[in-house]
C-alpha cells in the first residue's frame, strides 16, 4: 500500500572523496524511470567538516531534495558517511536520510542507531529506494527506526537475479548530473553481473556475506540487452569502459557491444582469475587500448595452492599458467597487464617469501606491472573475524574499532587497518619482503612512465580530448560564483584519463578552487600545450614559452616535464 506521498527530488551521493561509487548511477537511472527526479553528486573533493557543510548547503539549496541517499559501499568511508548524514540533518532536519551499499548492509544494526539516519537499505537498492520515495508503508529490504528508537528490519524481499533485473540499466545521463565535472568524473564502469561465489579468507564481500547482506549466494550475469543499454548510454560520455566481473565471456561481452563503436575507447578489466585467450582477443579487437589486471591471490605458488586446497581462496593460476597467459597476451600490442596479489596472507614462511619475490622479479622482467599490498582488515572477512585461527592479529574488527580508526586519520591519509602475524620475527620478515616488492614495483612503474628529456627531444600534444565549458557548467551552478559563471574553462584529458582543467581568466584572488589550474598558471599550461600542437623539440618550446609566457628556461622546462609526467605530452 502506498501513502501517495512521493519523496522527490532525490540527491544521491557517495560517502568517499573522488568517485566513491558508480552504483548511485544505476540507482538514479532507475528512480528517473520510476518518475522520481533523481540527481547524483559523483565527484567529491571536500576534506574538512567545514568544506562538507558548505558543499551540502549549496547542493541542498540547488536541488531542494526531500531525500538524500548516501552510498556506503566501501568500509573505509564509514566516518565520511556519518559526517555527511550529521551535516545534512543540521542543514535541513526535514530531509529523509538513507544509507545503503555493502558496508551499510553489513553494519545495519550499528548505523540504524544514529539519529541522523532514517533508513538503511539492505542489499540491492533499486526497488527499495523507489518504494521509499513513493511512500510505501513496507518498502522491501529497508531498516527503519521505530518511534521508540529500535530498528525495524523488513525481510530481504528484493534480491536481484538474472530473472528480475530487466529494469536495471543506465539511462537519463543527460539529466542526473549536477555539473560537467561530475559527468567527467565517471569512470565508465559497467556491471556485466553481480555477486560472488567464492569465499576468499581476506574479502568482506565473499559468498557468505553476499548471502547474508544481499540474499544472493550465487553470482549472475545480467541480461545482455540491459548491459548493451549501458554501453549505448555511456559510450559517447566516457573515454573508457571498466569491468570487474569474472563470469563474462567473449561471446557475452561481444553481444553487449553490438552496435556500439568502442574502437577509440580504452578498457580497464579487473579479472578475478586468468582470462581465456578468446576474451583477450575480443577485448584487443574491440578497444583502442586495454589495461588488464589479473588477480592471482598472492605471489607464492605454494602459499596460493595451500589456501585453495583449504577452500580459502578462489581458483587461481599456477605460475606456469600465469606465464603462459602473459606470453599469449603480449601478442596483442594494445594490451597491458598488471599482475596483482596480496602480501602477508596466512601460511607463509621463509621459503614462500623467497618464492614470492622470485615471481615478482620474473613478472617485472616480462614488463608487466605488479600490483601489491599487505593484507588489510575488511569487516566480515574470515581472517578479520577469526585472526587467531591463522596466528594473526587485526587492528580492527568491530564497528567501533573501524570507525575509531578512520576518525583518527588525518586529512589525506588513506591508510586502513591491517592484519599482521603474532610472531614478531615472521612479521618482520614479511614486512621486509613487502618493502622490497614495493621498491621493485614502483621502480618499474616509474621506468615505464619516464621519458628522458633533453633539448633535442621531440614531443607532441597527445591529449586525445580537449573541451571548453563555462565555469558555471563545469563546477555546477551551486559551486561557481554567479559573477564568474561565464568565464571559460578548458578541460583536457591525457591518454591515461587524467583530467586537467584550466581557467586562465579566473584569478585565485577572486575565486579559488583546488581542482582548477587558474590565472597565470592556467594560461602557461595552455600555452605550453599549444607549443606542441605539431612535433616540436623541447628547446624550441622553451624558447616559445620564454617569448609567449615570459618564463625563464628552467621554469619552462619544469612545465614541460609536468605535462610529460601527466602524459599530455609524449614523444613524437
Amino acid at each position: 500500500m502506498s501513502s501517495g506521498r512521493a519523496l522527490s527530488p532525490v540527491l544521491l551521493v557517495g560517502a568517499g572523496t573522488g568517485e566513491a561509487t558508480c552504483g548511485i548511477l544505476y540507482l538514479a537511472s532507475y528512480l528517473r524511470r520510476g518518475g522520481i527526479e533523481a540527481f547524483v553528486r559523483l565527484w567529491d573533493g571536500d576534506e574538512s567538516a567545514g568544506e562538507v557543510k558548505d558543499a551540502f548547503e549549496r547542493l541542498i539549496a540547488r536541488v531542494r531534495p526531500k531525500l538524500i541517499g548516501i552510498s556506503l559501499k566501501w568500509f573505509h568511508h564509514v566516518d565520511r558517511a556519518l559526517l555527511i548524514a550529521r551535516t545534512v540533518r543540521k542543514i535541513d532536519p526535514s530531509i529523509r536520510i538513507v544509507v545503503g551499499g555493502n558496508s551499510a548492509s553489513y553494519w545495519w544494526k550499528e548505523l540504524s542507531g544514529y539519529d541522523c539516519i532514517d533508513h538503511v537499505v539492505l542489499g540491492d537498492g533499486e526497488a527499495p529506494l523507489l518504494a521509499l520515495c513513493n511512500g510505501e508503508e513496507a518498502p522491501p529490504n529497508v531498516v527503519t527506526r521505530t518511534p521508540d528508537g529500535r530498528p525495524r528490519r523488513l525481510p530481504l524481499a528484493y534480491v536481484q537475479r538474472s530473472t528480475n533485473t530487466q529494469d536495471v540499466y543506465y539511462s537519463h545521463f543527460n539529466d542526473i548530473f549536477l555539473s560537467q565535472r561530475d559527468a567527467h568524473s565517471f569512470s565508465g564502469w559497467v556491471a556485466p553481473g553481480k555477486g560472488c561465489g567464492e569465499n576468499c579468507l581476506y574479502c568482506g564481500g565473499a559468498r557468505g556475506n553476499q548471502k547474508a547482506d544481499f540474499g544472493r549466494a550465487k553470482p549472475f550475469l545480467r541480461a545482455e540487452e540491459n548491459v548493451r543499454r549501458d554501453h549505448q548510454e555511456i559510450a559517447s560520455r566516457t573515454w573508457q569502459m571498466r569491468y570487474d566481473f569474472a563470469g563474462s565471456t567473449a561471446e557475452f561481452l561481444g553481444s553487449t557491444w553490438a552496435g556500439v563503436d568502442l574502437s577509440r575507447h580504452c578498457c580497464t578489466y579487473f579479472l578475478w582469475g586468468v582470462p581465456r585467450v578468446e576474451l583477450v582477443a575480443a577485448l584487443a579487437a574491440t578497444f583502442e587500448r586495454i589495461y588488464m589486471v589479473i588477480d592471482i591471490g598472492c605471489f607464492s605458488e605454494q602459499q596460493r595452492l595451500e589456501q585453495m586446497s583449504k577452500g580459502l581462496l578462489k581458483p587461481c593460476a599456477k605460475d606456469r599458467e600465469l606465464l603462459d597467459v602473459i606470453e599469449s597476451v603480449r601478442r596483442h600490442p594494445n594490451v597491458d597487464i598488471e599482475i596483482s596479489g596480496i602480501g602477508g596472507l596466512p601460511f607463509t614462511n621463509k621459503a614462500r617469501l623467497a618464492e614470492e619475490l622470485r615471481l615478482v622479479e620474473q613478472v617485472i622482467g616480462l614488463d608487466c606491472v605488479v600490483g601489491y599490498q599487505r593484507l588489510e582488515a575488511q569487516p566480515g572477512a574470515l581472517v578479520t573475524e577469526h585472526p587467531a585461527r591463522f596466528d594473526m592479529v587485526t587492528e580492527a574488527k568491530t564497528f567501533a574499532e573501524f570507525l575509531g580508526y578512520f576518525e583518527r586519520r588525518e586529512p589525506g591519509d588513506v591508510s586502513v587497518p591491517m592484519i599482521r602475524f603474532k610472531d614478531a620475527e615472521l612479521e618482520a620478515a614479511v614486512q621486509r619482503n613487502s618493502d622490497r616488492v614495493d621498491e621493485l614495483a614502483w621502480k618499474h612503474r616509474d621506468a615505464r612512465k619516464r621519458v628522458p628529456l633533453n633539448g633535442r627531444t621531440r614531443l607532441k600534444n597527445t591529449a586525445p580530448s580537449t573541451e571548453r565549458f563555462t565555469l558555471g557548467d563545469w563546477l555546477g551552478s551551486h559551486r561557481a560564483p554567479a559573477k564568474l559563471a561565464k568565464e571559460p574553462v578548458t578541460v583536457l584529458r591525457s591518454v591515461d584519463g587524467i583530467t586537467l582543467s584550466c581557467a586562465p581568466t579566473v584569478s585565485p584572488r577572486r575565486y579559488n578552487d583546488a581542482t582548477l589550474t587558474q590565472g597565470e598558471d592556467g594560461a602557461i599550461l595552455l600555452t605550453a600545450l599549444d607549443a606542441f600542437k605539431q612535433p616540436t623539440t623541447v628547446s624550441q618550446a622553451v624558447t616559445h614559452l620564454g617569448t609567449k609566457a615570459r618564463l625563464d628556461p628552467q621554469s619552462a622546462h619544469d612545465v614541460i616535464e609536468h605535462l610529460v609526467d601527466g602524459r599530455f605530452l609524449q614523444p613524437a
